[in-house]
């Protein structure tokens, strides 16, 4: 376990450098460059905290989403194996095994576009199982949307299952619990560069002769979108210090509506320019809403959560 000293060192250089970087292709070398398989795989949750709130903070595009996921499966990540991602809003496993046939649809990072292998895994949450396919056997599509610089791309895989391999049992719930504490600590980012955004203005925009950040109704704004960011990283930190699949929904839910919050609120503090392509605000704002469909949207999320407790008919701690 890192010391605070070592922890903010090395944000403050991951921050930098990605920030430096030009374009997701870059930012992977970037990232290659400082360690970051060796970070993931010594420490992962400093690793997936540190990498994912920069690139979050700094609106970049990279694929060490894949590296997560692939790591959590039980698979040694590389540069060149995509992993299939469950459809928007969704997290069960997004292929299924028909005979010795390998049925598959899902979403992929930009890494689909150059690997040369994709790991998809099929069957149930509770009995997965995985299967390595060349990406020749994939239809990739680049997801256009809302935020086409995220780089996501739908993808069709139709192959053979002959060389399926039974994955543990845990191992898809620990590779959707770790996949969305990365995708939450993104949005995290995220919500704070908004934050930041909508404070440089209320501090630079001056109306009847003062600052409007000396206005009530807009520190109002600025101060609950502070406070939802804040309980979004104290979610973050539940999740970390127990880690289990639970934790980590509910910390993707909180995301989600932080977000939501977030960008409400400074997209009111900015006024009109919050609204057009000319201001930054945009790129974080977009960005948010396309993480928040990976692995659950936070309504989806909130309701299965429901549906378990009522089922259980007890509450976790």
């Amino acid at each position: 376990m890192i010391d605070a000293a070592e922890r903010a060192a090395m944000e403050e250089t991951v921050r930098a450098a990605i920030a430096g970087a030009d374009g997701g292709a870059a930012i992977d070398e970037v990232l290659g460059k400082l360690g970051w398989l060796e970070m993931l795989a010594a420490e992962p949750p400093d690793a997936i905290d540190i990498v994912f709130s920069a690139l979050g903070a700094t609106g970049a595009t990279a694929t060490a989403l894949d590296d997560v996921v692939v790591s959590a499966l039980g698979t040694q990540p590389r540069a060149d194996l995509a992993v299939l991602l469950p459809r928007f809003a969704a997290w069960d496993p997004p292929g299924r095994i028909d005979a010795n046939d390998l049925l598959a649809r899902g979403l992929a990072t930009a890494r689909a576009a150059t690997a040369s292998d994709m790991l998809v895994v099929c069957g149930s949450a509770s009995e997965p199982w995985g299967v390595t396919v060349p990406m020749k056997d994939a239809e990739v599509e680049a997801v256009r949307g809302i935020d086409p610089d995220a780089g996501l791309r739908a993808v069709r895989v139709q192959g053979s299952a002959a060389v399926a391999t039974r994955l543990a049992p845990a191992a898809w719930q620990s590779a959707v619990a770790l996949g969305r504490r990365a995708v939450a600590h993104q949005i995290a980012g995220a919500s704070r560069a908004m934050l930041a955004l909508a404070r440089s203005h209320a501090l630079e925009r001056v109306q009847f002769g003062r600052p409007i950040a000396r206005f009530q109704a807009v520190r109002h704004r600025l101060a609950d979108a502070l406070v939802a960011v804040e309980a979004l990283e104290a979610s973050l930190g539940a999740a970390r210090e127990e880690a289990n699949p639970d934790t980590a929904a509910l910390a993707k839910a909180v995301a989600g509506r932080t977000a939501r919050t977030v960008a409400a609120h400074c997209q009111q503090v900015l006024a009109g320019i919050g609204f057009t392509t000319e201001h930054p605000f945009h790129r974080f704002l977009k960005r948010s809403i396309a993480l928040e469909g990976l692995f659950g949207s936070a309504d989806e999320i909130v309701l299965d959560v429901g549906r378990q407790l009522l089922a259980a008919r007890r509450v976790p701690r």
